[in-house]
């Protein structure tokens, strides 16, 4: 791709009206105890204000009901289906309550959307939730979306919130789906494993040689590598919106990938016949 050609993609970025930010458990929380980061919160509740005010429609996905819910109840990891809707029960409230605190300090209204996958997949479910999404953009709220993990199944639960978020950026034809994460962009390999990875900074098409670079090491905190950002990417790009994968470490990053700085991977827009359905069915 030719210089000119890249930074008028880039640039193009600025024009974006409606805005789907993920934003991952590990990148909330302080490594060394699990607890949320309260000023790099704040922070991010400014920089979303902040491209809300320049006239975009944005929603959050966000992640950290479990590690949340963990942290306040003192106790380790679930390892029942039981207690994990448990903890993230207690985990979603708590969540809330902090995104409530710092976004209303700035004059933001917001709202939490839980997900479940048989919304998804029943089409007058699909149409109230988009109605839904829509009402509270008119009305300048923020929508902060999770999954339903307190009452959804193994079944039907979407996995985790990379592909949620791309599922959300196609319900409500969001033009552009950011992934702030604890890693810079896509690489060739690696990097932690293998100083030779090469990173990769534009993808025109998401191909097998692309898919099979994807190697999908959770984190401690979070639940998708790699391969959930491909996946994502997949279903966003087919959707008709651009992709950003950065990395999470300043959540003032947002504010530069807004302006078309070129930091982290951006994966192109490819309009074509819907992939979501096929993805949720296979799920």
């Amino acid at each position: 791709m030719n210089s000119k050609t890249e930074k008028s993609i880039r640039e193009s970025l600025k024009d974006k009206k409606r805005v789907v930010i993920k934003i991952g458990s590990s990148s909330l929380v302080h490594k060394e105890t699990g607890r949320l980061d309260l000023p790099k919160i704040e922070t991010l509740a400014r920089e979303v204000i902040d491209i809300r005010n320049q006239g975009k429609d944005v929603c959050i996905v966000s992640s950290g009901a479990g590690v949340v819910g963990r942290t306040t109840l003192g106790i380790g990891k679930a390892s029942t289906l039981q207690e994990k809707q448990a903890i993230a029960a207690v985990g979603q409230v708590r969540l809330m309550m902090i995104y409530q605190k710092y976004f209303a300090e700035y004059g933001q209204n917001t709202a939490q959307i839980l997900m479940t996958k048989q919304t998804m997949l029943d089409q007058e479910g699909r149409v109230n939730a988009r109605n839904t999404f829509e009402e509270l953009f008119s009305l300048g709220v923020i929508p902060i979306v999770n999954e339903n993990d307190t009452v959804e199944t193994y079944e039907f639960m979407f996995g985790d919130n990379d592909r949620l978020s791309a599922i959300v950026t196609a319900l409500i034809q969001a033009d552009l789906l950011i992934l702030l994460s604890d890693i810079d962009g896509l690489y060739t390999d690696d990097p932690t494993k293998n100083p030779e990875a090469k990173f990769i900074p534009e993808v025109d098409v998401i191909d097998e040689t692309l898919e099979g670079m994807a190697k999908d090491a959770a984190s401690d905190f979070g639940t998708g590598g790699m391969a959930t950002k491909i996946e994502a990417g997949k279903i966003a790009t087919s959707a008709g919106a651009d992709m950003v994968i950065a990395n999470a470490e300043d959540f003032r990053i947002l504010h530069h990938l807004i302006a078309g700085e070129e930091l982290g991977t951006l994966f192109h827009a490819h309009p074509h016949a819907f992939y979501m359905m096929d993805f949720l069915k296979k799920l």
